[in-house]
């Protein structure tokens, strides 16, 4: 991919559910919905346009017995200048969403590896959903990129929902994982120079629960509709789905009432149920047609599925429905545009009763085939209606609204007409993929000029890098201080391995002061000096700073605020200067004075403050930029010496290490750690957890690693 002047190339990165760029699994369980056709259809649409010189989707890479062989494909063509990409992370096999947050450090890893091995960088990173944003916000800014976001569905809706729902916090945390996804898309927020909505509900009623609330970043681009897939039925069409209904049908000509969604409680399909059969009048007008996934046993689905499953047929009979609902257990992908021309052909009706809907894809594709809708008043198909007027928006909850509505089009041919016309005619003018893709552009203009891509070829930091395939990263205190004996021994071996090791440390500690400590206890001049939290890299005996990543973290950095927003907080007294820096403020932190960590987090999401907080040992506070940190600077560094991630040994003993350790680098904690700070790596792969302290225990990782064996000197 030779780089062509002024085009762009787009990284869409969509981690979750089950991606392919054909017969997509649509309704398969809750993470394979929607939003993995809205991808592939933007990579299409964008890839069509002269502005992109490639859009590549990035998702995970699942081998799995029990789903399809393409879902092991590393590479996918979509079209001539859009792919798939699949990334390893974690375990092969399909995992749901809410169990990737351990493996997204990892997936982040391997996709840098994988953009390493191509012949350019991204210009834009746009992440979907909370997973990918925590991965996007790592890449883009590494690569000193602009990162667009769009969120799908938000965390703090979802469980303002559940909570209504009865559920405790603790069976939430449990259950989502919502903290840990909350937090990303707070950090998305603080990050994105762009906020893609599909809808104006969705800024105002679920991004305005967030701290980094900003809607001046936010623009409303409501997804496209394939208008080749989805049209009007034509004139003496046969649809072969229609003999599916046969069987559950006693009077099939008559108009359908179509509802299609996942078995999703949130869904509202059993409301329908109960407006239908409680009215004679709906009853006599139309047949229910129920599309709610594909399923060979009810009792072989996931719990919340097989509950509403059930539920419906035990509706079903309640009310003695037999041979006025049709609920087919199975139907192809691409049999969904037939059978919304079936229902438009039969004069039928739409109906989405969702309790809420964040957007409301399926009812721009009944709109397009010329069905006229009604449709829950809660969210997206406010804006649907709104520019389409081809329907009546109701209260989900309200039987009589229901049926009232679903009337005055059935009763009404005039009505219906004039609704199925003007749905024609507005997703035409307001959501065809082409017109998403001109404003996609439109918006991103510009984004690109504020922002400065790391060069692809930097200055080589020191010659002897070459002959160095792998590299050791510790900390000072904790890891390298504590056991003379140890620390002597340590140093010993990495004299003895120069030729094919690069010895880093990365400390919290000014420059001056860590020189100062490694003067006093002889530790060897690293080839690497990481120090200040990752505000700071210098290189070599002559310690020559790397100027590039003082300018990089200086992003949306604004120290004397950060000063302000904690002046008057309890348990929190400044560190004296010499311990402060331009890109570090530090304060000397009391747990039983002071506001938790997390509360000092969110103070500063509140006062829109980007920025990233550690507390180290329990007792040392530290802001630094939000492209700044241990880990930030350690994944910097491996780029510019070429060094392998998974050939990098990582030492840790406080939370500041905690992101050097996460990912793909070999990593050791030793056993005078500051457990609190460091418990919830005790699960994560790939990190050790030493028996010994100090120095002693990073060797015991060199033995149990066998770090050096497997070094080889390049001609050596």
């Amino acid at each position: 991919m030779k780089e062509i002047k002024g085009r762009k190339y787009l990284l869409l990165v969509s981690i979750h559910g089950l991606i392919r760029g054909h017969d997509l699994e649509l309704g398969r369980d809750a993470d394979t919905g929607g939003q993995t056709k809205y991808v592939i259809d933007l990579a299409r649409a964008l890839a069509q346009r002269d502005e992109f010189e490639r859009v590549d989707l990035v998702t995970r890479r699942v081998v799995d017995p029990a789903v399809s062989d393409d879902y092991a494909r590393p590479i996918e063509t979509l079209c001539a200048k859009t792919r798939i990409i699949r990334i390893n992370a974690g375990p092969q096999h399909y995992l749901p969403k809410e169990q990737l947050w351990d493996h997204l450090d990892s997936f982040m890893d391997n996709l840098l590896h994988w953009l390493n091995e191509q012949p350019r960088m991204p210009d834009l990173v746009h992440s979907h959903y909370a997973d990918a944003g925590y991965v996007g916000v790592r890449l883009a800014n590494l690569l000193g990129v602009p990162l667009i976001h769009t969120g799908h569905s938000l965390g703090r809706d979802k469980r303002q929902r559940l909570l209504a729902k009865g559920l405790s916090r603790e069976e939430i945390e449990q259950t989502y994982n919502m903290g840990r996804r909350i937090d990303a898309e707070e950090e998305v927020l603080a990050n994105a120079a762009l906020v893609i909505t599909s809808t104006h509900n969705e800024i105002e009623k679920q991004y305005g629960l967030y701290n980094y609330y900003d809607p001046a970043r936010m623009a409303v681009l409501p997804p496209g509709t394939d208008l080749q897939q989805f049209h009007p039925p034509v004139a003496g069409e046969k649809i072969p789905f229609a003999r599916q209904l046969g069987r559950f049908l006693t009077a099939p000509k008559k108009p359908l009432l179509l509802t299609l969604s996942r078995p999703d409680e949130r869904k509202n399909i059993l409301t329908l149920i109960e407006v239908f059969g409680e009215s004679v009048a709906l009853q006599k007008a139309a047949n229910l047609l129920i599309i709610a996934g594909n399923r060979d046993d009810i009792r072989d689905l996931e719990p919340g599925a097989q509950a509403v499953l059930t539920n419906i047929l035990l509706l079903i009979d309640s009310y003695d429905l037999y041979g006025k609902v049709a609920l087919p257990k199975q139907h192809r992908a691409d049999e969904v545009a037939a059978i919304y021309r079936l229902a438009a052909a039969s004069r039928g009706v739409f109906i989405n009763p969702a309790l809420t809907e964040p957007f409301g894809l399926t009812l721009l594709e009944a709109a397009a085939s010329g069905l006229p809708v009604v449709a829950t008043e809660n969210g997206g198909p406010v804006d649907i209606l709104a520019n389409c007027h081809n329907g009546v928006l109701v209260d989900p909850l309200d039987h009589e609204a229901i049926t009232a509505a679903l009337l005055s089009l059935l009763d009404d041919p005039g009505a219906w007409q004039l609704a199925a016309q003007q749905g024609i005619k507005g997703v035409r003018q307001h959501y065809s993929w082409q017109a998403h893709a001109e404003s996609y552009l439109a918006t991103i203009q510009g984004l690109s000029g504020k922002y400065h891509p790391i060069p692809t070829a930097l200055p080589t930091p020191h010659a002897p890098r070459r002959y160095r395939d792998r590299a050791i990263f510790t900390d000072l205190d904790l890891n390298l201080l504590g056991d003379p004996p140890a620390l002597q021994h340590f140093i010993e071996v990495i004299r003895e391995n120069r030729k094919c090791v690069t010895f880093g440390i990365a400390t919290g500690r000014r420059i001056d002061t860590a020189l100062a400590l490694m003067k006093r206890h002889h530790i060897t001049t690293p080839d690497v000096l990481i120090s200040s939290l990752g505000t700071r890299i210098h290189y070599g005996q002559g310690l020559t700073e790397d100027d590039f990543w003082a300018d990089h973290i200086d992003h949306h950095w604004n120290p004397r605020r950060v000063r302000r927003a904690m002046a008057k907080l309890p348990g929190l007294q400044p560190q004296p200067k010499t311990e402060q820096s331009p890109f570090k403020v530090s304060y000397y932190y009391d747990p039983q004075l002071a506001p938790s960590l997390e509360e000092i987090i969110k103070l500063l999401r509140q006062q829109e403050l980007t920025a990233n907080v550690y507390c180290s040992f329990g007792q040392f506070l530290d802001i630094v930029p939000s492209r700044a940190s241990k880990g930030q600077a350690l994944r910097y560094v491996s780029q510019r010496f070429d060094i392998p991630l998974e050939q990098i040994l990582v030492a840790g003993g406080s939370g500041a290490d905690e992101d050097m350790m996460r990912g793909n680098t070999l990593a050791v904690v030793v056993a005078n750690r500051h457990h609190e700070e460091l418990s919830r790596l005790m699960d994560q792969e790939r990190i050790y957890f030493a028996h010994q302290p100090h120095a002693a225990g990073i060797l015991e990782a060199l033995d149990h690693y066998d770090f050096f064996n497997a070094c080889k000197v390049p001609g050596g």
